[in-house]
């Protein structure tokens, strides 16, 4: 369901109602009238409606947190805001960007039209920047050749499974966050047979190494071994971004989530 475009057609319906109303209609009918029931309702959502829509295309969105693709860092369940216009304001609807503001940098957790199948909406981290060289081989991460330090910590404790899992330490850019990895699921990445240059990404049975293409972004989970990304489906261009997450504004579960991320 495309709701940016039932909210911008809500905009339109409602604000020619209001229009005719408030310049023409109001004007012709007795006074005392009372104003019919569609031009009552039409006129008092309008700016409801308008508000809600400036605020979600251009400013912040809520999302919910579908899977466990992002675990430890977000949880199935919690409700999350996202920034709309750090990556350049653009137009609702078609996702147009009109205005450059600031580009994903590594380590953002991005929301993003997912690239098979833009109708659906993805998070997950920014790993590789435009140029970069991303190789992702026996459960471990190098950047331009740079391998990224994997810290060890406390063990991750699913509650629902009573499970525990191996958890690191990880630093992408300026951004400290917190990875899991299964020892024991295989390095084979199970990639998609084509996508938009498959050219630049090399498999073999230890994993995946990847050139990121100009204007495109690789992404991960933080849930290594329990993530569709990248290493699968291929790059994020630049016109699929939606915006970058920043805040947990609730979970039913957990309420103690609530303020957690930054």
């Amino acid at each position: 369901m495309n709701f940016a475009l039932i909210l911008f057609l809500l905009v339109i319906a409602t604000g020619i109602v209001w229009s005719v109303d408030h310049f023409w209609a109001r004007k012709k009918r007795p006074a005392g009238t009372p104003d019919p029931w569609w031009v009552e309702y039409g006129g008092s959502f309008f700016p409801v409606i308008l508000a809600v829509f400036v605020l979600r295309s251009f400013l912040f969105e809520p999302f919910k947190i579908p899977s466990g693709s992002m675990i430890p860092t977000l949880l199935i369940g919690d409700f999350i805001l996202v920034n709309k216009f750090t990556y350049g304001i653009r137009l609702p609807v078609i996702n147009k960007k009109i205005i450059e503001m600031n580009a994903p940098e590594r380590g953002d957790v991005m929301v993003f039209r997912y690239p098979p199948d833009p109708s659906l909406d993805y998070i997950k981290r920014v790993v590789g920047l435009p140029g970069d060289k991303i190789k992702y081989r026996n459960k471990k991460l190098t950047i331009n050749d740079k391998e990224i330090v994997q810290t060890k910590v406390e063990d991750y404790l699913d509650r629902e499974r009573l499970f525990y899992t191996p958890r690191f330490s990880e630093k992408l850019g300026l951004v400290d966050h917190d990875i899991l990895i299964e020892p024991e699921s295989p390095s084979y990445v199970n990639a998609f047979a084509s996508f938009p240059h498959r050219e630049n990404c090399i498999y073999n049975s230890d994993g995946v190494t990847c050139t990121v293409p100009p204007g495109h972004y690789f992404v991960m989970g933080d849930n290594r071994d329990n993530s569709q990304d990248s290493r699968f489906w291929g790059f994020v261009p630049d016109e699929n971004l939606v915006g970058r997450a920043f805040f947990i504004w609730f979970n039913f579960s957990d309420l103690k989530r609530v303020g957690a991320f930054n």
